[in-house]
């Protein structure tokens, strides 16, 4: 009998303690910790999810913003041995996350978020079907989550970036797009993201700064509204001095609108104590803005970034840019050395990559003059640029290649200094002796040609330079020219 008594005392203790619900608790610490990684002091976060996993042990929150850790560790960095320790972590989050009560809006949006940030780092570690895969039930479970809870504004914060992306995916990824059998609208997508923004509810506070890093990229790459982008980040008062994923957002946006003295100031400005993780892409940015700038010390943080960086993505880039570096200094030891790197270093998933590796292995250096005139042209100095190409003439260049990129150049900076019928005349003639070579300037005169004539609201010529652009075959930067003509093409129709 007292056996017994024993058994059921032990059996009742037992099913109580597994019984016990867990709960997704976004209290004040969770979000204070939320707070500090999505500023990428990422210590500071773990500590807090750490107090918080002792005080409140059924608590899932701090083992889904655990995640956030790993993902902009592994996404930014890129360690493979880090990746290797870390990748089993997935699958016991989203079992944990299944744990908890499936009427909270959160069950659903836990393992979404999960998932598409483990489909963003496996785009990293080349592991493209898996991250196919995750991100496409990601969607199916905020879609899901949307029909259940459409109050529940986080789920439109990242359900709206996914829907902009899916209707721009190039011709050369269309298998991700058909794997994922979904169609997208620019539109529907940025007006999804921008509501989260908007909305006063508690909820939708807490992840405003999370969908205002999502919303800027989408504006500038997708919609290809710079002014807008930067009339965004003055009216929210985006901290780029506190925190540092804003300044690395800010700066990057910055390298790629032609504003290369603002990236750097972004960036020496910033808070830049200890606090915050050690990210070696910041001297990717720092060294290509300031080479663009004509600083005798880009080499230095080109440096850094090839010897820090431990993962594959930029880096033949990165040799690239520093190559040119030296080969501008008249140190062709040097400059062949980072070229010859070239060929064995990083990977060629982006078109920037695919393009230093097919540069390297022509053996050939770009005409000086045209190399300093674009370096100027891309960090926005652009009456230094002018000034390079007014003294010469197309004549003066001995390749049909340079006499192209010539052309090229001469439009992108009358296009950039607003002088839009200039910048047609020399697009349309980059167009005419470009559009069957394998150079990248007849396309992306094409498209800019796009740009200029959708600004005026001349619709028919816009869809026809976009269109032109996308029927180019062979190209360098293809799929992300590709990219852009189709995003240019859906605003056009209204998607």
């Amino acid at each position: 009998m007292r056996t017994s008594f024993l058994l059921g005392l032990i059996l009742s203790i037992s099913f109580s303690v597994s019984a016990r619900q867990k709960v997704y608790d976004f209290n004040i610490r969770c979000q204070q910790a939320y707070d500090a990684i999505m500023q990428l002091r990422l210590d500071a976060g773990t500590a807090l999810l750490e107090e918080e996993k002792k005080a409140n042990p059924d608590n899932l929150i701090p083992y889904f913003l655990d995640n956030y850790t790993d993902f902009f560790l592994l996404f930014f960095n890129e360690d493979p041995a880090l990746y290797a320790q870390r990748k089993p972590l997935r699958a016991e989050r989203l079992a944990r996350m299944e744990e908890g009560p499936t009427n909270s809006p959160y069950y659903l949006y836990t393992q979404a978020a999960i998932r598409f940030q483990w489909g963003m780092i496996r785009v990293k570690f080349s592991e493209r079907w898996d991250a196919v895969w995750d991100i496409r039930k990601a969607y199916l479970l905020l879609k899901d989550n949307q029909k259940k809870f459409p109050q529940f504004l986080p789920n439109n914060m990242l359900a709206g970036s996914m829907q902009t992306v899916f209707g721009t995916i190039p011709e050369g990824l269309r298998w991700i797009s058909n794997t994922l059998g979904m169609k997208g609208s620019i539109r529907e997508g940025m007006q999804s993201v921008q509501q989260v923004i908007d909305s006063n509810t508690e909820v939708a506070r807490l992840f405003r700064e999370e969908a205002c890093y999502y919303y800027c990229y989408l504006k500038l790459f997708i919609e290809n509204k710079p002014e807008d982008v930067w009339g965004f980040i003055q009216k929210y008062k985006l901290d780029t001095k506190n925190n540092y994923l804003f300044a690395l957002m800010v700066a990057n946006i910055a390298m790629n609108n032609q504003k290369a003295s603002l990236g750097i100031k972004v960036l020496t400005e910033r808070n830049d104590s200890v606090q915050y993780e050690e990210i070696p892409y910041v001297y990717y940015l720092l060294g290509q803005l300031k080479l663009c700038r004509q600083d005798d010390d880009a080499n230095v943080y080109l440096l850094k970034f090839i010897d820090r960086f431990k993962g594959k993505f930029y880096l033949k880039e990165g040799l690239q840019r520093l190559s040119w570096y030296y080969y501008l200094h008249n140190n062709m030891e040097a400059a062949n050395k980072y070229r010859n790197m070239i060929l064995t270093r990083g990977n060629t998933e982006t078109d920037a990559d695919k393009q230093a590796l097919k540069d390297a292995k022509s053996g050939k250096w770009p005409h000086p003059l045209l190399l300093k005139a674009r370096l100027l042209s891309d960090g926005g100095y652009f009456q230094e640029a002018l000034k390079l190409l007014q003294a010469k003439k197309a004549a003066d260049f001995g390749s049909m290649e340079e006499k192209l990129e010539y052309a090229y150049r001469l439009g992108r900076i009358y296009d950039e200094m607003g002088q839009d019928d200039n910048a047609i005349i020399m697009y349309e003639v980059t167009v005419k002796t470009g559009s069957n070579r394998p150079e990248y300037f007849a396309a992306r005169a094409s498209l800019q040609m796009g740009y200029i004539y959708e600004k005026r609201n001349d619709k028919a010529k816009a869809q026809k330079c976009y269109q032109a652009c996308l029927d180019m075959k062979g190209h360098d930067y293809k799929n992300s020219l590709d990219q852009r003509a189709k995003a240019g093409l859906q605003r056009l129709n209204g998607g």
